[in-house]
């Protein structure tokens, strides 16, 4: 054993090397005939600090959730370590190296620092890195750069050359869908999210099979059921008098709220509501609930005011553009990201349909099914809670006819939605008739919008839905 410098101290240690040496001044100041080194054996495993990465966004702290291994638990490369939650989203935090863990840092429900140590796993330096390179800290990682990092449904998995690709035209992988071997994203899949972005035609790619309608006999068509009476129902939950108060820290996505919503309030909201007649849009989507069941897919009537939103944002984009926060420029984004307010376990939340423009209704359908179900799991990731340019909240699945919305920033306009009611109206000709009435709220920022712009807007909106078949005019 080679020791090539020593301090002025004691007892000085070398890890690196495969023994742990020890030198004491003592024993080589009063006897050369003393031994001069003690040396006893060690693991041959290396340490490894793994630190948890930038997960983006600013996020500097996460809420340990869930722990998927344990102390002396064997990993490999890409297994799941724990799922951590931001203010923003969820996220499973997978393994860079093949080892074994060594040390949790952290509890269940503890606050994890990014750059901070996660887990120790100790690795084998023959098939691990080298020392010099992560042995002692794994480096911060951008956003962009994440390759063991999985968020809740997309795994970042790309060649060094699809990352410059992706760099060079600031795409986050988080938000393209990998056609690889385990989901890995190919320069393909970058060079079809650009062009789908910009609007260009994209080439053919595999859809769900199309299965023809069926032959309808020759029957009336069932008049829409009236929607029984729904009877408020108490949520259980025990309740417990201690009769002392109690403090609990703002975390998760409450803390996002208090965030964003303090945010909204430099916003000067203006409201406009009015009232749309979907009685065809009823009838209609009665029709189309068994084709699309066949396919998989609950078809509700969201797809419809999405897609009516986005045919009307191509008329007026003033509603899907951002002010910057010094009031000096306006953005008016190419892409329809379309949010939708979900009311879910860990609070309220607002996943987004990504460009809307290029969507049909199915589509639509078909990625809200996804959005609802991740968010009933509490599994949405990053890149579905972030990049929406315009928002619309159904409050009508839970009651109430009228709404006051709050814009969520940087966006421009939201609308909310009432619940639909049968109630009595005249037709052109002064009969009475039953129609099915829905309510819409509108908010928008008085800065950039005014109520005439906003007032056309919803008229063209309510127009779609009122005559559903004025929709395929503009489809695109």
């Amino acid at each position: 054993v080679c020791i090539h410098r020593v301090r002025s101290c004691s007892s000085i240690r070398f890890i690196k090397s495969k023994y742990v040496c020890v030198f004491d001044k003592s024993a080589l100041k009063f006897s050369h005939q003393q031994r001069l080194f003690r040396t006893s054996p060690v693991s041959c495993g290396q340490i490894v600090q793994f630190k948890l990465s930038d997960i983006g966004e600013g996020i500097t702290e996460v809420t340990v959730k869930e722990w998927y291994i344990k102390e002396g638990d064997s990993v490999s490369q890409f297994d799941s370590i724990c799922e951590v939650q931001s203010d923003k989203a969820s996220v499973t935090i997978t393994s860079r190296y093949d080892g074994i863990i060594r040390k949790l840092h952290y509890s269940i429900d503890d606050i994890a620092f990014v750059g901070k140590p996660l887990v120790d796993i100790e690795i084998d330096p023959s098939k691990g890195v080298s020392p010099e390179e992560d042995v002692v800290e794994t480096p911060p990682m951008s956003h962009e750069e994440h390759t063991h990092q999985e968020i809740k449904g997309h795994k970042t998995l790309a060649t060094p050359a699809v990352r410059r690709l992706a760099m060079e035209n600031n795409i986050k992988l988080s938000e393209v869908v990998g056609t690889g071997k385990d989901n890995r994203i190919l320069k393909e899949d970058i060079l079809n999210y650009l062009a789908k972005q910009t609007g260009a035609i994209l080439p053919p790619s595999p859809k769900a099979e199309i299965v023809p309608p069926v032959r309808r006999t020759e029957t009336v068509p069932a008049a829409p059921k009236d929607r029984a009476r729904r009877t408020p129902v108490p949520v259980s939950r025990p309740i417990a008098f201690s009769g002392k108060d109690r403090t609990e820290p703002v975390t998760g996505f409450q803390k996002a709220m208090v965030k964003t919503m303090s945010a909204a309030l430099k916003i000067p909201h203006f409201g406009y509501s009015d009232e749309v007649d979907l009685t065809q849009l009823v009838q209609l989507r009665e029709e189309l609930k068994p084709l699309a069941e066949i396919r998989g897919v609950k078809l509700s009537f969201m797809p419809f005011f999405i897609k009516a939103a986005s045919l009307g944002l191509l008329q007026y984009p003033i509603l899907n553009a951002s002010l910057d926060e010094n009031c000096q420029n306006v953005t008016y984004k190419a892409s329809h990201n379309i949010g939708v307010a979900m009311d879910t376990e860990q609070g309220l939340i607002v996943p987004n349909v990504k460009n809307v423009q290029v969507c049909s209704v199915f589509d639509i359908a078909v990625e809200l099914n996804r959005l609802q179900s991740l968010g009933s799991a509490g599994q949405l990731g990053t890149s579905d809670l972030t990049g929406g340019t315009f928002t619309l909240s159904n409050i009508g699945t839970i009651g109430g006819t009228y709404a006051k919305p709050v814009i969520l920033p940087p966006e421009v306009a939201i609308g909310a939605l009432g619940k639909i009611q049968v109630l009595p109206r005249f037709n052109g000709k002064g009969e009475v008739f039953k129609a099915q009435i829905m309510n819409v709220s509108w908010s928008a920022d008085h800065r950039v919008i005014d109520g005439a712009t906003m007032a056309r807007f919803s008229n063209l909106w309510k127009s779609y839905l009122e005559n559903p078949a004025t929709m395929l005019l503009d489809l695109k």
